[in-house]
């Protein structure tokens, strides 16, 4: 009997071991040939001898490294004199308003790049709503182009990574100890000892966190450097952009990519093991934030939500104002400018004005877009969804395995395009290759979506029901689907969020006919002409109240799972 028992143990184990490496198959498939065989292409093509060998090459590859440390830098300076006293602001104060402008300070982080840049070009740029309606261009203020549009870029890197600050540093500052302060004061210490003294020691490690994630993101960016800067501003993101489509130079491309690889791999090494020393050294705490007493902190509560209300609000307002207003004659306009209010921008989204052949319609992009969005949601969810069942429960097959889901993040996205087409050559003139592009970037996040839900379901109902005669099936019907359902369009509005976005990968492997939103976009902005001009406005308006909805959705969904938790 206890052989009997022991055998039909041991045949469960093997069995369930089984079951739980063709749980991982599909996704390891999926990653070994989109990722890591273009990423041995990439490799192959970087560590031969004539690239490393070919002086002009390591010249540019030293050059757009410089700079892009060099805008990086500045730009997580700009965040941190914005973000830091924000993250006091939000922690320590309870001021009306507060969950509405901190909810502000959140939107900028989760809209795609494209957007970003089309707002801070409404607002600013040459023919923004402040430019052309009062007059004020680059010589009022004697910049130059260039000066001016990397102030812009540095200013929108603020805007969209404010928010990081706010929530790692902030969280840190309300986890606070309130005796310590009140000790240090005992003391005599003044505010400025307190800060130096007491509490900047104790938040170093979060400081230090938000720091390299803002810097991450600044070091990798290319969405609002290219559209705000065009190709003068050589980044790694944007020189392997360059050399891949422009001025074709494979083998640079190559080398610049691996370099990027390398330091953003760093970056997050350092990273996770920053931010595992903030968990560990503060608890969580009730809030201690009150309402401002002294005129000192009425007056820095009132400066710092007019200001921070100012600058995450006249972006995003600028952009649909911009878009349903007329401020410029269109391209070849000879007659007389009706300047003002129009529609006529949403209008020309449908139609293809010059009868060309050749043109897609913008209606045409979003229809790709969306197409697009519905696959990726697909792929995502068939390829997420078995390996976040092995997660729930992880053995030392799924520590192992864990990393090699997660490496795609440390990857750009112009580098996984270049990838594409050192691999994959003609194919990629498919359009199935950009949503496979946008199931990549979207994968580990459903997966760390569905892992927590999966792994909340007790085993004991899944056990009831089977001893209740139900089927494998009936069992996922009635215990798992009532579960996952929220979790399951959580992660679904996700990868339908992270598509429509898209812009880096898209840019380097989609084809002309199939362009999508956010290509149509910088395609209609690198173009003369206020009609152009106004249709890029107009979608980027679409887009971005397409991305708020995905993003109130998320937020929903997540409460109403946090309330039933």
């Amino acid at each position: 009997m206890r052989l009997s028992s022991a055998l039909s143990t041991k045949i469960r184990s093997c069995l369930s071991a089984n079951s739980r490496i063709l749980l991982w198959i599909p996704a390891l498939i999926f990653l070994l040939s989109t990722f890591f065989f273009p990423l041995s292409k990439i490799l192959a093509l970087t560590f031969n001898f004539s690239t490393l060998t070919d002086l002009d090459n390591l010249l540019i590859a030293r050059n757009s490294l410089l700079f892009t440390f060099y805008q990086a830098i500045l730009s997580t300076l700009l965040t941190f004199v914005l973000g830091l006293p924000s993250a006091v602001l939000f922690s320590k104060f309870n001021f009306p308003g507060k969950s509405l402008l901190r909810a502000l300070t959140a939107v900028p982080f989760m809209l795609p790049t494209v957007v970003v840049a089309a707002a801070f070009n409404s607002l600013l740029g040459e023919r923004g709503l402040l430019a052309t309606t009062f007059d004020l261009r680059l010589s009022t203020f004697d910049l130059q182009p260039s000066i001016f549009n990397f102030l812009l870029i540095l200013a929108a890197h603020t805007f969209y990574n404010t928010s990081i600050v706010i929530r790692i540093v902030g969280n840190a500052i309300s986890r606070l100890d309130p005796k310590l302060e009140a000790s240090a004061r005992s003391l005599g210490a003044d505010t400025f000892h307190v800060w130096k003294d007491v509490i900047f020691p104790i938040l170093r490690p979060s400081l230090l966190a938000a720091a390299l994630l803002v810097f991450m993101f600044d070091f990798t960016s290319f969405g609002v450097i290219l559209l705000l800067g065009g190709s003068q501003f050589a980044t790694l993101e944007v020189e392997i952009y360059i050399r891949a489509l422009q001025l074709p130079n494979l083998n640079l491309a190559a080398l610049l990519s691996v370099i990027q690889l390398m330091f953003t791999l760093i970056f997050s090494i350092l990273y996770s093991r920053t931010i595992n020393q903030v968990q560990t050294q503060t608890a969580p705490r009730f809030s201690t934030a009150r309402p401002p007493k002294t005129i000192q902190e009425k007056l820095f509560v009132t400066t710092l939500c007019l200001l921070l209300s100012a600058f995450f609000l006249l972006p995003l307002l600028s952009l649909p104002i911009r878009s349903l207003t007329r401020l410029e004659a269109d391209r070849g306009q000879r007659d007389q400018v009706q300047y003002g209010f129009t529609a006529d921008y949403y209008e020309e989204l449908f139609i293809n004005r010059r009868g060309s052949l050749f043109y897609v319609p913008p209606v045409q992009a979003a229809l790709n877009s969306l197409g697009f969005a519905v696959i990726t949601v697909i792929l995502s969810l068939a390829l997420g969804y078995p390996a976040a069942y092995a997660l729930a429960k992880p053995t030392r097959l799924e520590k192992i395995l864990d990393p090699f889901l997660m490496l795609p993040l440390g990857a750009s996205a112009v580098m996984m395009g270049l990838g594409f087409i050192l691999s994959f050559g003609r194919l990629i003139a498919s359009p199935f290759f950009i949503p496979i592009a946008h199931t990549l970037i979207a994968l580990p996040f459903v997966i760390r979506t569905l892992q927590p839900a999966l792994a909340s379901i007790p085993e004991r109902l899944r056990q009831v029901a089977s001893t209740l005669g139900a089927s494998p099936f009936r069992v996922w019907q009635t215990v798992d689907l009532p579960i996952l359902s929220r979790a399951t369009l959580s992660a679904a509005t996700f990868a339908f969020t992270v598509s429509l976005g898209e812009f880096g990968a898209t840019l380097l492997i989609t084809r002309p006919e199939y362009p999508t939103i956010p290509i149509a976009i910088s395609r209609f902005l690198s173009q003369p002409g206020g009609l152009n001009y106004g249709q890029a406005m107009a979608m980027a308006t679409v887009l971005m109240l397409l991305t708020t909805l995905s993003i109130l959705l998320i937020e929903k969904l997540r409460f109403n799972n946090a309330g039933e938790l």
